[in-house]
């Protein structure tokens, strides 16, 4: 009896989940997942900022010794995402998809319009900052709603 009973239990427990919609046909992610996936780009970002803050600002650069806004966007995807970007910030904004100022999330590239022919970018950690690395401070963490950058915001773009 003990032995149908358990059967019975584990058969109902089945049915309830087969009766939830599954998150990877629905395109939905359950908050708690949210979450957990928040945290772990939070922590990863964070670390990745730790090890490349004050890193000299160097055109071109691509290490340590001094990199470029561009190339230090592409070197935290690669790290943090496993996403390849383009090496230009020209190439970057013109890949992945556009997203509106309202919605844009933790991860996301900020481009700027600093002058004409030059443009900037940075990743945006959420709260109105973005981390990037600046001709005058090297790596950084920078807020957009800083007058300088409000003045020169031109669109967020998603990758992932």
């Amino acid at each position: 009896m003990k032995h149908w009973l358990v059967i019975f239990v584990f058969t109902v427990f089945l049915a309830g989940c087969a009766t939830q919609r599954d998150a990877a046909t629905t395109g939905d992610m359950p908050s708690s997942d949210k979450t957990i996936r928040d945290q772990a780009l939070d922590q990863v970002l964070n670390q990745l900022y730790r090890q490349w803050q004050g890193t000299p600002y160097r055109w071109g650069g691509t290490s340590r010794q001094g990199i470029d806004c561009s190339a230090y966007t592409q070197r935290v995807y690669q790290d943090a995402l496993a996403t390849p970007l383009p090496r230009t910030t020209h190439g970057q904004a013109k890949t992945g998809y556009a997203i509106d100022y309202q919605s844009a999330r933790q991860g996301d590239l900020v481009f700027f319009h600093i002058r004409p022919g030059l443009r900037h970018v940075g990743i945006f950690l959420g709260g109105q900052r973005f981390m990037h690395a600046s001709a005058s401070k090297g790596v950084t963490v920078s807020r957009l709603d800083n007058p300088y950058w409000q003045a020169r915001f031109w669109q967020f773009r998603r990758y992932f």
